[in-house]
């Protein structure tokens, strides 16, 4: 041993030997994992793409936003125009009519004449049907003239009432509608007593047909040809006339029908069960006829008495008739016109509203989707007052909120939803 040198004890040499043999171990190790991260890496990015081609594309779907504004629910049906008042001109006897010279669309004025009958010989049987009907034409009258005393009895109940409402609406002791009902209850009552009075005038015009039958009998009160006049009950124009030729005609048999079509009124048949939710007064729109706009009219009558009708579907339905009075001129619209007549039973001027369509039952409530992120959540909601195209939503939304318009049933919670590309 040298001097000056520390004995070699061999440490050091073993713990570079050492060193060097864990160093190899750890690059021996990594690089039999790195194939298999390497695998793995592969995997993963082959499942994404898979799970990214297999996963299902959103629902293509209608999303519309939740609305404020206002409402109106109505009983829709088809309807026509008519004369308010017609009159059906039959003869009184049996008898030849002489050709009409009127036609359809002409005017005529009251007590004008309007048909000529040669009347033919009566026997025992025919004088007795015609004092019959002279009967009948006569009590007619009175009952027509008792009609005119009751309707102008309304007229001043009505008058009445509608001056006492204007005054507490005055003194803001009752709601501004209260007066609106006792005005149109008067002016029903105006109607009815102006019908009253045309009823009166046709019957007295059938006391005249009556008895003019039964003074034919003699043969001198009409001149040569026995000839009987028939005149026109009242000022309008000719509507129809079934046949203008000269004819033999049977007692009773029409002649023709005299009209004013400068008043009209709308019927419109409903049935039964929204015939209840109809009040007079109630407003009518009028489409669908022709012209661009829509025309206004106010209900006057609802039937009390309902009539069995066929449905397109051979289904029986009991249908009750509403009649309204129009408000806007009606222009070239005339008498059996159709007219599309929506009947305003409810209305709101500030509701929020939904499509109808976007709602549907889950047990007993309402439900719909609601759109948050893209996805469709389900929301439960209440509904009030419902029409054919929009609900008035009571609680679960708010405006501007998006829902799906048309829930199909790929729509489910939480599924993904978007908007149609245009």
């Amino acid at each position: 041993m040298e001097p000056g040198k520390k004995p070699d004890d061999g440490s050091a040499s073993s713990a570079s030997s050492g060193l060097g043999i864990s160093g190899t171990n750890n690059k021996k190790a990594g690089a039999r994992w790195r194939p298999w991260l390497l695998r793995l890496a592969v995997v993963l990015v082959l499942a994404l793409l898979v799970w990214a081609w297999l996963r299902p594309d959103p629902v293509s779907t209608e999303i519309v936003a939740v609305t404020r504004g206002p409402m109106q629910v109505t009983v829709d049906n088809l309807g026509q125009l008519r004369a308010a008042e017609r009159y059906t001109m039959t003869a009184p006897v049996a008898a030849v009519v002489q050709r009409i010279a009127l036609r359809e669309g002409d005017r005529v004025r009251r007590d004008q004449q309007v048909a000529t009958l040669e009347l033919l010989p009566m026997d025992e049987r025919q004088r007795q049907e015609a004092q019959a009907r002279l009967q009948a034409a006569q009590a007619r009258a009175q009952e027509a003239t008792v009609q005119i005393r009751r309707a102008q009895a309304d007229v001043q109940l009505t008058g009445s009432e509608l001056a006492r409402a204007e005054q507490l609406v005055g003194s803001r002791f009752i709601a501004p509608q209260a007066a609106d009902k006792a005005r149109a209850a008067a002016a029903v009552a105006t109607a009815e007593l102006n019908a009253a009075r045309s009823r009166e005038q046709a019957a007295l015009a059938d006391v005249r047909l009556a008895q003019s039958a039964l003074l034919s009998d003699g043969g001198a009160a009409f001149g040569p040809g026995r000839a009987l006049r028939v005149l026109s009950p009242a000022d309008g124009y000719v509507l129809r006339i079934p046949d203008r030729s000269a004819r033999p005609v049977a007692a009773g048999a029409a002649l023709m029908t005299i009209g004013d079509p400068q008043r009209f009124e709308v019927v419109v048949d409903v049935l039964s069960t929204d015939a209840v939710k109809i009040q007079p007064g109630k407003l009518m729109l009028l489409e669908g006829w022709g012209g661009g706009q829509t025309l206004r009219a106010r209900v006057r009558l609802v039937e009390p008495v309902a009539f069995t009708k066929i449905s397109a579907l051979g289904v029986e339905e009991q249908r009750v008739n509403v009649i309204a009075d129009p408000i806007d001129a009606l222009g070239a619209l005339g008498d059996a016109y159709r007219v599309e007549a929506r009947i305003v039973i409810w209305s709101a001027e500030d509701v929020i509203k939904a499509p109808d369509s976007s709602l549907f039952r889950a047990g007993p409530a309402w439900h719909v989707f609601v759109v948050e992120n893209g996805r469709a959540r389900e929301v439960e909601v209440k509904v009030g007052q419902r029409n054919r195209d929009e609900a008035q939503i009571i609680g679960g939304l708010q405006p501007g909120t998006a829902v799906v318009r048309y829930p199909g049933n790929q729509v489910r919670d939480g599924s993904r939803v978007r908007a149609p590309q245009p």
